[in-house]
């Protein structure tokens, strides 16, 4: 699935520095029993328990120490793998004037998903979500020539965003740790390589982390620009639904292009008819009807048209408009699907003051013609195409017309991606049917193209001394997602399973026994430890050894050694965290064993 960047097994191996023996007794560290109680995901839950996060208030979280070490060794990582395509590290304010964002539009397009505020002297600041402003910006003050390009930069910092639901923990918040990248192309083909890099440079992150990932199609949003692909971490919990076919396609269902079928022929067809159909607001109860009167053939929910009424808002326009959407009566609305095809608009379904602001709009029965007389603008499925006839609305309570064509009776202003994508639906390349499955975001890449370096103006003088327009692409990784996706992905029963990569240390030393000989076994085992390299988490503690075993299941350090009664007759026991699995090791062999574990991953 992914490329290797030559190196990464050293840049693996030189992550273990700098050595350290982290005494539990001491450590600021509370171990929780019972899950919280707005746990919605094992993610959330085990690390609030394992007392690597605390929440501060919704959507904004406290990393604790155990919890800064898995998250900067997860930097680590990241940084390693940008470095390695080249790329420059910087670092930008989190405090921002609104003017960069002016230029661009996107202080009117973010709407209310970011922290607006003004200082003392009324001047507009945001908290950033994202920084392609400032970026381009810093590129058009230090760089002017054709020789200066390609470059690429990026910074790892917190963003924010005022989810409207902040939800599973630091899965989604309100404050967050990301890297973003960005590249700066004199052509489209540079543009092409630098997007290369970056999608190579993704998968090793991805693969370093033990990740099980998919790359998939994705629709760009509010960055704007052309192609653009997500990574998503597979897991049932996740909240973004994606698609795949056997032959290979691969979407986020935002993305995913409806094949519409060929047009036929309006020429011979039967008449529209409205017939009175009383008591029949809901598509099944329509379906029922007909199939019950006798109308010469069997109807069902696909031969329906279903007229749904929306309304939009452009940015910072004052007021909504309506927007009617029309997609095969078997079809349930997909709202995601319609907000990225409206963005950057706003979008909302209609209240019951809006029906009484507009009387020509009969709920359960609305069709075509009272839409395009009230000049109510009207896009429809991909399936509905030229010569399909439909059973829709009259317009009338109680009624409905029968035969109603496309391209005859009447007209769609356009057609819109509103409607669910389904497992069975055929892919839009022809590589068979869709199967559906649940992931979540880890990183997205774009080629954001001129939209940047147009607004501000971003040129090099090219070597005929004539100025070349700039290109551009933006690439994120979710860094504190990125901690939560790994406990989503490897966790049991008892806890946390981590990685050795990112792990909060090498081992986890577990002292079972208040015996002198064998506190005194553990320490020394500790110092070798230290003095070879290793990072010890050594549980020191005066506790009972169950509830030490428990904490260290909880933990997740992956190699877990007790030492206890058999350092008496000269062993320790090695319990693997992923596995399960527990060995009894000479006690002058454990060092040289767990630097053996650590060496290999």
């Amino acid at each position: 699935m992914a490329a290797t960047v030559t190196g990464a097994t050293d840049r693996t191996r030189a992550r273990y520095a700098p050595f350290v023996l982290t005494r539990m007794s001491s450590l600021f560290l509370r171990t929780l029993r019972d899950d919280p109680a707005d746990a919605e995901v094992p993610s959330h839950r085990l690390l609030v328990r394992a007392g690597y996060v605390r929440r501060v208030a919704p959507g904004i979280y406290s990393w604790l120490p155990l919890g800064l070490r898995v998250l900067r060794n997860v930097e680590r990582v990241v940084r390693e793998e940008m470095d390695a395509i080249g790329a420059q590290e910087i670092q930008f304010p989190a405090l921002l004037p609104r003017e960069p964002y002016e230029a661009t539009g996107r202080w009117t397009e973010y709407g209310p998903t970011i922290f607006r505020l003004k200082d003392r002297k009324g001047g507009d600041y945001l908290l950033g979500p994202t920084h392609e402003e400032l970026f381009t910006l810093a590129v058009k003050g230090e760089y002017s020539s054709y020789k200066d390009y390609p470059v690429m930069l990026y910074q790892v910092q917190n963003k924010y965003r005022d989810e409207a639901r902040p939800r599973a923990g630091i899965l989604r918040g309100r404050e967050f740790l990301m890297k973003d990248s960005y590249s700066f192309d004199l052509a489209d083909e540079g543009l092409a390589e630098s997007y290369r890099l970056h999608r190579e440079a993704y998968a090793t992150i991805f693969d370093r982390l033990g990740l099980e990932y998919v790359i998939v199609s994705a629709v760009s949003g509010a960055m704007g620009g052309s192609a653009s692909e997500e990574f998503l971490a597979i897991t049932e919990t996740g909240e973004d639904t994606y698609v795949r076919s056997p032959g290979g396609y691969a979407a986020n269902v935002e993305a995913v292009t409806t094949p519409a079928p060929p047009a036929r022929s309006v020429e011979g067809l039967p008449e529209a008819q409205a017939h009175h159909t009383p008591d029949t607001p809901t598509i099944e109860s329509l379906v029922t009807f007909l199939n019950a009167v006798g109308l010469g053939r069997e109807f069902t929910a696909a031969d329906t048209l279903k007229n749904v009424l929306l309304k939009t808002r452009a940015p910072g326009a004052p007021e909504w408009s309506l927007l009617g959407v029309g997609l095969p009566g078997d079809r349930e609305v997909d709202l995601k699907r319609i907000e990225a095809a409206v963005h950057p608009a706003e979008v909302a379904l209609l209240d019951e003051a809006d029906f009484a602001r507009a009387p020509f709009l009969v709920k359960g029965y609305i069709g075509p013609a009272a839409l395009a007389a009230n000049g109510v603008r009207y896009l429809v499925d991909p399936r509905v195409v030229t010569g399909t006839a439909w059973v829709t609305g009259a317009d009338k309570i109680d009624h409905h017309v029968v035969d109603l064509v496309c391209g005859r009776d009447f007209t769609p202003d356009g057609t819109i991606e509103a409607a669910e994508v389904r497992p069975g639906d055929p892919a839009p390349d022809g590589s068979g049917p869709l199967e559906a499955a649940r992931g979540i975001e880890i990183g997205h890449i774009f080629q954001l193209g001129r939209k940047f370096a147009d607004a501000f103006g971003l040129d090099a003088l090219g070597p005929d001394s004539k100025p070349v327009r700039i290109t551009m692409g933006s690439y994120g990784v979710g860094v504190s997602r990125l901690v939560a996706v790994i406990a989503e992905q490897s966790h049991d029963s008892d806890g946390l399973i981590w990685p050795r990569l990112v792990a909060p240390a090498d081992v986890h030393l577990v002292v079972a026994g208040n015996a002198a000989e064998i506190r005194d076994g553990a320490e020394a085992l500790a110092a070798e430890c230290v003095a070879a390299g290793l990072s010890v988490l050594f549980d020191d503690r005066d506790a009972r050894p169950g509830v030490k075993f428990a904490d260290a299941e909880l933990i997740g350090v992956p190699t877990i050694v007790v030492a206890g009664r058999g350092l008496a007759s000269g062993v320790v026991e090695f319990k693997d965290r992923r596995t399960g699995e527990r060995t009894e090791v000479p006690r002058g062999e454990a060092v040289g064993r767990l630097a053996a574990l650590r060496d290999a991953g």
